[in-house]
Formats: C-alpha cells, structure tokens, sequence
C-alpha cells in the first residue's frame, strides 16, 4: 500500500492502481558518484517545449555518446532570502545561480512569512484550501486530519496542525461509515504528530545507497546480483543498482511477500520473481526494487536497516522523531491509519495505530525499504534543508554536494512524464502543482504524506495526512497536495521586470484568460511588438499563445524570446507557433515579434493563456507592453492613455 494515486485517476508514476493489497562529509572517490556519473545511461529526448530543457539547465546536463555527463550544479543554500525583492525571476533563489560549495548553509527556525521571503496571503490560504479537505470532497474527508509545514531558506513561515490524528475505532463496510471513538477518546493533531511515511521511506533508504556509492562501497551501475547472487534467480541477472533506485528494473508493481510466514519465504519469492519487462526498457514504480536495495544495504554493511537509518541519517541531523518501529510510548502521539481488514487489505489487523501500515513492512517486523519509517513534520523539515544545503545540516554533513546532485539530476530522460533521480521523483505536476520544475524533487506515501522541494526557489512543503483513517477507498488523487502546492508556490513573488505592476495570468485550472491591446494601425515595414514575459506551466498541457485578429479569426503571432544566459548573454528562442508552454527558468524574457504581416490594417493583438482540468504551473506574466511603427511608439502600456485600453478577462495587474 505504499503506492499512491495521480489526480488523474492514473496509477502515480506506473504504480498499480489497485485498491486492494499494496497497490501500489568526505569528497567523493573515484568509484563513487564521479564514476557513477561518467557511466550512468539514459540520456534520451530533452524536455521539448519546458522552455529551459534538462540538457540546459544550470550547464549542467549534457548527452555525450549516450551518456550522461554532469558538471557542478549548484543548490539554493545561498539563495536570496527575505528583503523586498526577494522571489524576482532574475535573482539567484530563482535560478539557482551564485550557489557555491562555500556558501551559507542556513538551518531551520520560524518566522513570518517575509522574513522567509514569502507572500502571507498564499499561505494563509494555503490553510484554508486544506482544512476544506476535511469535509467530504466529494464523499468522504480526505484526511481525518494533517500537519502543514511550509518554508523558504531556513525559515519555517507555516507550521499548522489540523484536523484530527485519531478520529475513527473502525469502519463499517456496510453504510461505508466511520466508527469515531468516543470524544473524550479523540486525538487532535498537534505539530508533533508522528505519522507513518509509506512511500517516503524509500527516499531514506535512497539516501543510505548514495552515502555508500559515495563511500565507494555500491556501484551505481553494478548488477544487483554481485552482491546478492540469489537475486538473479527468474532471469534479473542484468538488473542493476541504478535500476532499483530509478524503478526501471522490470518488476512488478508489488507481490503479496507478507503471505509467506517465514523471511526466507519471504526472499524465496523475491529471488524467483521475473521481471515485467526487459531492464532499463520501461519505468514502473515498485516496492520491490527498494527492498532489493535495503538487502544489498544489509549486506554490504553488516548492519540492518534501522540501525543505518539511526546511525547515518537521523542521529547526525538530529531527527529525533523518525525511525522505525516506534515505540509504546508514542503511541498517543501517533496518527492512526487504517482499520485493516479483508478484503481491502491483505491481512485482519483492526485498527493501526502506532505500528505500520503496509503489509509487507509488517511481514519484514516493521522494517523495509520501501515502508515502515514514522516522522514528525519538524523532522522532515530538517531532512529538507539539508538536501537543499548540499548535503549538510549544522556541524553535520550526510552527504557531499556531488551526491545531492545525483538525488536531483534526471536518470530517466528516455522516460518523459517519469522524471526520476536517485529515489527522487522529478517535475511531478500530480502532487507537486505549481511547485513543479525539472529539478524539483519529492515523494509522496500511500496513508497521505509528501514532501516536495524546490531548488529554484528554496523552498520545502511537507503535508502530512493520515487519509487512510479509517479505510483505504475514501481518499484518491492528491488534490490537498497539488492545492498546497499551489499556494506556496504563490507566496513566491515574482517582481515585475519593470514598474510596480505586471499583467499576471492567474492560476485557474480550466479555463482561458485573455489580455487584449486595442486596435492599432500599422503601416511601416519594421512594425514590431515588444514586451518581457515570465511563464511556468504545465508542459504541453498548459500554453500562452500570442495572436493577433484584423478584424477575423485570431492567427497565432510567431515571436522570439532572449533570456539571461551565461554571463547573461541573451539566448535567442524561436517560437514559430506564437506560443509557450512548460517551464521557463523563472526568468524575464525578453520577446520580440515582427507584425509587418498586417502592415496597412488595423490589428488587435492578445496574449491567451490557457489551461486544462488537472495541473498548474506558476502562470504567466507579461510586462512593458509596447507596440512600435518604425520609429514610432503606437502603444506603449506604460501611458495612461494607452493602458486603459487593454481589456483584461482573467489578467490582473500584479505586484508579485
């Protein structure tokens, strides 16, 4: 049950859809992520219309004879927090520019939301959103409760509990009702909550592999089976680590392990297992490709799986509430999950609380590695900023800025839509909204947890929601994700590129803005449109197109657009379509557009942006409007006169 669900409906990066059972600090060596790096396949087709690729962005990514070769991608530790610009596109937290290995590596306090560099209002209504959640949406709550925490540098700006942590003694099948406890038996959420991981245990896991390939101990690229040679039993022979961690080894989904009473049987299962499809053929997320790795793991260092976990992760970075198999005394302050019980689960357990939720980490006593990890918001807020640090949190590091970038970097480039570090998803719109950039990172967990970080910007979301109490079938999708999402990525202001105002699309999901200039003859052969323009979408589903209507139908206006490059030399784009899609780099854009088509007659030229049901990006804006005629200014949005005259449906006038 560690699998989630797109908000689509579709099975979350491949998982099984199913609603029954499991448904889804030294320098690094030679032998680690440097030759990791140099080795790892799958450099296929670049991100086509998301604005600035992977193979551009940050001069990090570059396809060399089928080969992923990497050059210093630096991390947001240093980006530009608080002061009244903080968030333009042009400054180092949105570009990920100016971010060395010597720069100041913040750790976490609270504070407001300014001084985290952020907009109150989104993240006040990012509560909002959330505790709407609560109520049916549609048919039953999502979660029974949550804890929100939000942040941007070393500020936590939100912290809220909501909700509750135990509501439901059971669940009635028959009127598709929850038992609640008695009142004086409930339990509200508080910002300590502990709650049980699913999913995001196997970033933890991921973590504990790249300390060891950054150790020298485990090859990236080696095959499973050198290290457990029963694993290559059913034909896996070729599967190799990078696959594990990538999910593109060919395993199935999930298979029922907890069904053999032994961990011999239990392994015997595992070792004959075969593949789904051929290695490095397809992706298809697994829980059996980090139970794999938490094997090799064990193997490899002698210890087991929580004590690494304690011993090089938790302990270091001072996580206090996170570990497996908590213990009795924390049960009060752990969120219930599922009354378990057949046939929505594989095994006739009651109620769960204070013990894990999947079957299969129940079958391994608590401890996998792809379940089984509980903790508190704080703790995960911590992990957070380390990862955006570079790998160190404090006096602690845990890991070399080399190998976060391996955790950040695409392994899955001939998988479009599946964007995949190590452990880490990628540029997941389904649960990340508007938070959503090549380079965003994150997981989520099957009882309603996630965590999503955003490099760009700095910033960290955790929610934490136990939607599986009482039952499994009252939640789907990941709407309270993506609305959460959606607002911090708000509280991100983006400055005008000139003024105190921008047009600014919104972030509407289904529906079309238009921002219309008025009619303006022209009549010279270098008649021209200029403006700056910031745009983040959903890739291909999402667009801002440019068209022009003498007096008909509207035609689409071809345009080029200059962004900052290296040493901010502009990087001319063509877009002979007239229109954007995708990600941008969080930059302005310089654009320009030829209109000597429509020399001699009058033209109305718009911007439309358009957006489908599901995702959003960040939006759109458009600044400096002006209209030239050869040496002649017909329209210039900065006059009075001239500004009146646009007519705006859905476009506001926008300070950030």
């Amino acid at each position: 049950m560690t699998g989630d669900m797109r908000g689509d409906g579709r099975a979350a990066g491949g998982r099984d859809a199913r609603g029954g059972p499991e448904p889804a600090g030294a320098p690094a060596p030679t032998t680690g992520p440097r030759r990791a790096r140099d080795r790892a396949t799958g450099a296929g087709a670049s991100a086509t219309g998301r604005g600035v690729t992977r193979r551009r962005l940050g001069g990090g990514i570059l396809a060399l004879g089928g080969a992923l070769a990497l050059t210093p991608i630096p991390f947001a530790g240093a980006a530009d927090r608080g002061g009244p610009r903080a968030g333009t596109g042009q400054r180092a937290a949105d570009t990920g520019a100016g971010m060395e290995s010597g720069a100041h590596r913040p750790t976490l306090r609270r504070g407001s939301a300014a001084r985290a560099g952020l907009l109150q209002g989104p993240l006040d209504q990012l509560v909002r959103d959330a505790e709407a959640y609560l109520a049916d949406s549609p048919t039953h709550p999502w979660y029974a409760g949550a804890v929100l925490l939000a942040g941007r540098g070393g500020t936590v700006a939100l912290h809220r509990p909501i909700g509750k942590a135990v509501r439901y003694a059971a669940y009635d099948e028959k009127t598709d009702t929850g038992v609640e406890f008695p009142a004086d038996r409930q339990i509200a959420m508080a910002e300590d909550t502990v709650f049980d991981l699913a999913s995001i245990s196997k970033l933890f896991t991921s973590l504990l592999a790249v300390q060891q390939i950054e150790r020298g101990a485990l090859e990236l690229e080696a095959a499973v089976a050198s290290y457990l040679p029963d694993f290559a039993g059913g034909g896996k022979q070729d599967i190799t680590v990078r696959h594990l961690l990538t999910h593109t080894s060919g395993f199935r989904s999930w298979i029922p392990l907890y069904e053999e009473p032994s961990r011999e049987g239990k392994l015997r299962m595992l070792w004959e297992e075969v593949p789904a499809s051929t290695p490095g053929t397809a992706y298809l997320y697994s829980d059996l490709n980090l139970i794999s790795l938490q094997l090799i793991l064990e193997k490899i260092t002698g210890r087991p799986l929580d004590v690494l976990l304690r011993d090089e992760i938790t302990a270091p970075l001072g996580m206090h509430r996170t570990r497996y198999n908590p213990p009795a005394s924390w049960k009060p302050k752990i969120a219930a999950t599922e009354d378990a019980r057949p046939p929505w689960s594989g095994l006739d357990r009651g109620l769960v609380w204070g013990e894990v939720h999947d079957e299969n980490a129940y079958g391994f006593g608590g401890v996998a590695g792809h379940a089984g990890v509980f903790s508190c918001a704080w703790d995960l807020a911590v992990l957070a900023r380390t990862l955006l640090n570079g790998g160190v949190y404090g006096r602690s590091r845990v890991l070399s800025e080399e190998s976060v970038d391996l955790l950040f970097t695409d392994f899955n480039t001939a998988f479009p839509g599946d964007e995949h570090g190590l452990g880490f998803e990628l540029y997941q719109h389904w649960y990340m909204g508007a938070m959503a950039t090549p380079r965003s990172a994150g997981h989520t967990g099957f009882t309603g947890t996630s965590l999503v970080l955003d490099p760009s910007t700095d910033t960290f979301l955790i929610v934490l929601g136990n939607s599986v109490h009482p039952v499994r079938g009252w939640r789907s999708g990941s709407a309270p994700r993506v609305a959460a999402a959606n607002q911090l990525a708000r509280a991100v202001a983006v400055r005008p590129e000139r003024g105190r105002t921008a047009w600014f699309s919104g972030m509407a999901s289904a529906s079309t803005a238009t921002l219309t200039l008025p009619a303006l003859r022209l009549d010279s052969v270098r008649a021209r449109l200029e403006c700056a323009l910031w745009w983040d979408t959903e890739p291909a589903a999402d667009g801002l197109f440019l068209e022009a209507s003498a007096g008909q139908d509207w035609q689409p206006v071809p345009f080029t657009t200059l962004a900052p490059g290296p040493g901010h030399r502009p990087e001319p784009r063509e877009h002979p379509a007239g229109s954007v899609t995708g990600w941008s780099g969080r930059v302005w854009h310089r654009l320009e557009a030829d209109l000597t088509a429509w020399r001699g007659r009058e033209v109305r030229l718009r911007w439309r942006y358009t957006t489908d049901r599901l995702y959003v990006g960040r939006g759109a804006y458009v600044d400096g409007l002006r209209v030239r005629d050869g040496l002649r200014t017909v329209f210039d949005a900065e006059r009075p006169g001239d500004a009146r005259g646009i007519e705006a449906t859905g476009w506001v006038p926008s300070a950030d």
